[in-house]
């Protein structure tokens, strides 16, 4: 189940390095507004370090890097307005982006809560 966990998390920091870095989540690659998103990696990278890669902080962690996560998009909405041009996406299609990796990350989470479970037995 950690290994699973640990994939997951992995992979949807990968996607969101991946899509961020490619054509820009928030608008283009070349929004400011896109180096928010270096939170979520820093969140990630902390927790992990802080919590020594153990399933029980590896679950908190994740839950609060899926928390960033949605942060994001609505730190930059109401921060910058005007500077974070939505493309063609729009508001609703970055949220919805934003919910998908806000889910892939969430997942991780479960999945590292239950390794603790599955541990104890």
């Amino acid at each position: 189940m950690y290994r699973l966990a640990f994939s997951i998390g992995l992979t949807g920091a990968f996607l969101l390095f991946w899509a961020n870095g490619a054509v820009g989540i928030i608008g283009s690659e070349n929004n400011p507004a896109n180096l928010l998103f270096g939170a979520v990696f820093i969140v990630g990278f902390l927790g992990a370090v802080i919590s020594r890669l153990r399933p029980k902080g590896m679950s908190y962690t994740l839950f609060i890097v899926a928390l960033v996560q949605f942060a994001v998009p609505l730190f930059a909405l109401f921060v910058w307005p005007a500077k974070a041009s939505w493309g063609d996406a729009g508001v609703n299609g970055v949220l919805a982006i934003n919910l998908i990796f806000v889910a892939i990350f969430l997942v991780s989470a479960w999945l590292f809560r239950r390794a603790i479970r599955q541990d104890s037995q």
